[in-house]
Parts: structure tokens; C-alpha cells; sequence
């Protein structure tokens, strides 16, 4: 592998700014240096004057739907407009199908990865009310979590069984990842929204039916059981202005044994924005109110919430045209994710070294990541150039994903990311890949 020298970049890192070359070697970062003068001979040079150097983003939530609901998306095509998008690692929920319930099928879905990702990755563990005996063989240096269905969701994993939730929570060593909403409120709305209008109510009623109340039982009801057996826990897609008082932001993230996600859907869209687009921004969490909107975004700024995921979870456009009970809830965003954040940046709402820490640091911190999520000598090189003025158009011509469309379609975005290193290797540049480089199996220091 030949040696890299990336020059002339506004380096962005660790709550710092500042204009600086960085040397790649062996896939890893070998140095940091204002002006690097002596380097290898044969080393590629690449110039990023006036372009921003980010550690790549690591994306602690999405849904790539291999194997079994591959119609909809796959690891290769995913991780595809993942690293296009500055996202050089993922970790992707058991909700496939089969769900991801014993350790055959954990070690199936590493192996698809292995041959067919771009990106770095990792898996996680799945649960259902009576799989404990193969959730507590998870090895926590070689997996990233242990995801709970604490609310409806595909499949046989949903955990409603009291003593069930009650053991899951007791395991130690690893991040306990729950998403949280309750399912007898879900049903009580829905029984109430059908009486009401049919099987096609408005989009808008899914901040109705999925609303605050739900949300917080559940999400309140996990941090009090992880309180109660000293859980690593960490609240996926954190949706009401409620719920953030749940959290602490009094310690050091390191610290913490609570934490949370925002995903970049709930900070740009509201409820305002269903009239428009319909089923195409039906996610479970709902998108809510323009005040959870704002107070979600305060509560991130404050470290209430600690980190940014996507919950990237592709359906296809036929599929989110049905009927509103019959429309699957999710949609991609992780090719646009770290742009969107950027376009809050543009905005004035969140520095780019808030963005860089909520993207990049914290998920490495939050899953004690080992090497990645930052730019320091001895690391893996998983960085992004990104172009701050280069102003483009989500539309189907650019979009990646395998299915083809975006709740962002129209959207003018002024951020563009140019070059994404993963593990060392150029792997994308100015819209062409290098698909003969496949990602690593992400390590955890635990």
C-alpha cells in the first residue's frame, strides 16, 4: 500500500481547527504536521487546500437489511453511499431476516460484510424474550451491542417479557442499545386513528399515534433499569423534548453509564414538513413537533445527547406509497447525514467541531471503539475531505442508495465530501470508487 500525503487541509479535531498535512502509511495515520516536508518516495500527494479534513464518521445505527430483505438495500450498495457520504464505519441492527437471534447467524452477517463492505462494520446482537443464552455469548471486543426492542418492531424481537428485560439489563461489559417506545400506547392510538378515518389516515397522524407519551414510559422505564443494575445503556433516536431530561450531561461522556442518540431526521424535519412528504419521512420514532425539533438540537449542543446516528433504514418507493398502516416506517439518510449536519452549520445552529464531535469522537468514546473516531498518530486512517462551498441537488441522478430515493429529493446542499480514506485506502473520490477495497471488522477496548 503505497504511502499518502494529504496537504494544505483546515484539519478538524478534537474541539480544535487548524491548517496541517497528515501522512498515511500502512493504513494508519503515521504523522500530523503543520507543513510534512520528508516522506517516502512514490508517496501520492493529494492537495486539499481549502477543503476541511474530518476523521471519518462513525454511524453506531443503521439498517442495511442483508441478509434475507435484500430488495431493499444490501451491505455492498449501502456502505456504498455510505462512504460517499463520509461515513467510513457502520453498525448495523439484528432486525434482518432472520433476525439476528443466535451466534451462527451474528457470525453469517460478518461474514457477508467481510466480502462485500466498503466501510468498516459490526454487528449487533439481537434479543427476543428467550434467546438470553445465546445473547450472553456475545463477545464484547469482537461486537458492537445489544439491541432491545423495547416497542413493536420486525420480527420475533420485540421484549415485553418483564424478567426477560430484567436479565438483558444485568449483562455487563457491553452497550445495552434499546429503542424505546411503548407498545399497548402504540396499539390504544392506532385502535383510536382507525375508528377515526380508516385504514388511511393522514401521514401526519404518526406523531398521533407514536407520540410524547409513548416515547417517554418506555425510555424512562430503561433508564431506570439501567440505573437499577448499573447498565451501560445508550437510548437510540431519541425523539421528544420530554425525553431529554432523562439524561445527565454533568459528566464527562466517559463517564457516563446513560447515554443517547439524535438521528439528523428528527433535527431537520417536523411535523410541519408531512403535508409534503408523506410516508417518505414515516419513521418509528415519529419526527414530531418544530419545539422537540429545536429542544432536541439544544439538548445535543448541552450533551444531554451524546452522539448522531442515522437509523438509516431503506424501504423501497413502492413500498412507502401504500396506504399509511400499510407503509413500513424508515427511510435512508446516510449518505446525507453528515451534509445535513453541515447545512445546520451553514445555518449558525452547531460549530463543525460540535458536528466532528457528535459524528466522529463520541460514538468511539460511547462504544469504547479501539483506533477510530479521531485523527491521532497511530490510528487507522479513516478520514474525509470535505468541500464547505460545493453546492448540489439531492436528486435520483446522485443518490445511491439501492432504492433509489430520498425524503431529501429537491434539497440544496452547499456541503459535499471529495475523498474518503477507510483503514488508509482511497476508497472514493470525486464521485468514483475504489470497490476492490472491502472495510475492516471494527474492534471495541472493553
Amino acid at each position: 500500500m503505497p504511502a499518502i500525503l494529504i496537504r494544505n487541509a483546515i484539519i478538524v479535531n478534537e474541539g480544535k481547527t487548524f491548517q496541517g498535512d497528515i501522512l498515511i502509511q500502512n493504513g494508519l495515520i503515521e504523522k500530523i504536521g503543520e507543513s510534512i516536508s520528508t516522506f517516502p518516495e512514490g508517496t501520492e500527494i493529494i492537495d486539499a487546500k481549502g477543503k476541511y479534513l474530518l476523521p471519518g464518521v462513525i454511524d453506531t445505527h443503521v439498517h442495511f437489511r442483508e441478509p434475507g430483505l435484500v430488495y431493499k438495500a444490501d451491505i455492498y450498495t449501502e456502505s456504498k453511499a455510505a462512504v460517499a457520504g463520509g461515513v467510513t464505519s457502520f453498525m448495523d441492527m439484528p432486525n434482518t431476516f432472520p433476525p439476528v437471534l443466535t451466534q451462527e447467524l451474528l457470525k453469517d452477517k460478518f461474514e457477508i460484510a467481510s466480502k462485500k463492505s466498503i466501510a468498516n462494520y459490526s454487528f449487533y446482537m439481537g434479543t427476543s424474550n428467550d434467546n438470553y443464552e445465546e445473547v450472553i455469548k456475545t463477545n464484547p471486543k469482537e461486537v458492537c451491542g445489544i439491541k432491545i426492542y423495547l416497542g413493536s418492531s420486525t420480527g420475533n424481537m420485540l421484549v415485553d417479557n418483564q424478567e426477560s428485560i430484567e436479565k438483558l439489563f444485568k449483562i455487563p461489559g457491553t452497550v445495552i442499545a434499546v429503542h424505546c417506545e411503548e407498545e399497548h400506547i402504540i396499539k390504544e392510538n392506532s385502535k383510536l386513528i382507525r375508528e377515526k378515518y380508516g385504514d388511511n389516515p393522514p401521514p401526519s397522524c404518526h406523531p398521533v399515534i407514536r407520540n410524547e407519551e409513548c416515547c417517554y414510559h418506555s425510555s424512562s422505564h430503561a433508564v431506570e433499569l439501567a440505573k437499577k443494575h448499573n447498565t451501560r445503556l445508550h437510548v437510540v433516536h431519541v425523539s421528544t423534548a420530554k425525553e431529554t431530561g432523562l439524561f445527565d450531561n454533568n459528566l464527562r461522556l466517559e463517564q457516563k453509564k446513560i447515554t443517547a442518540e439524535v438521528c439528523p431526521h428528527h433535527l431537520w424535519f417536523s411535523d410541519k414538513d408531512y403535508a409534503e412528504k408523506g410516508n417518505m419521512i414515516k419513521w418509528n420514532p415519529a419526527i414530531k413537533s418544530e419545539h422537540d425539533k429545536t429542544t432536541l438540537l439544544q439538548a445535543l449542543l448541552e450533551n444531554k445527547i451524546d452522539t448522531i446516528a442515522t437509523d438509516h433504514a431503506p424501504h423501497t418507493h413502492e413500498e412507502k406509497e401504500q396506504v399509511y398502516f400499510s407503509c413500513p416506517s424508515g427511510g435512508p439518510m446516510i449518505q446525507h447525514s453528515l451534509a445535513v449536519m453541515l447545512e445546520l452549520h451553514r445555518d449558525g445552529k452547531i460549530s463543525i467541531e460540535e458536528i466532528v464531535n457528535k459524528m466522529c469522537h463520541a460514538p468511539a468514546i460511547c462504544f469504547q471503539v479501539s483506533k477510530r473516531g479521531f485523527i491521532r498518530e497511530g490510528y487507522w486512517a479513516d478520514l474525509l475531505v470535505v468541500d464547505l462551498n460545493a453546492a448540489w441537488t439531492v436528486d435520483k441522478t446522485n443518490i445511491l442508495y439501492k432504492c433509489k430515493w430520498s425524503p431529501l429529493e429537491g434539497t440544496t446542499l452547499h456541503s459535499k465530501v471529495t475523498h474518503t480514506f477507510v483503514n488508509g485506502n482511497l476508497v472514493y473520490a470525486n464521485n468514483s470508487f475504489n470497490e476492490s477495497i472491502k472495510g475492516q471488522r471494527i474492534l471495541f477496548d472493553r
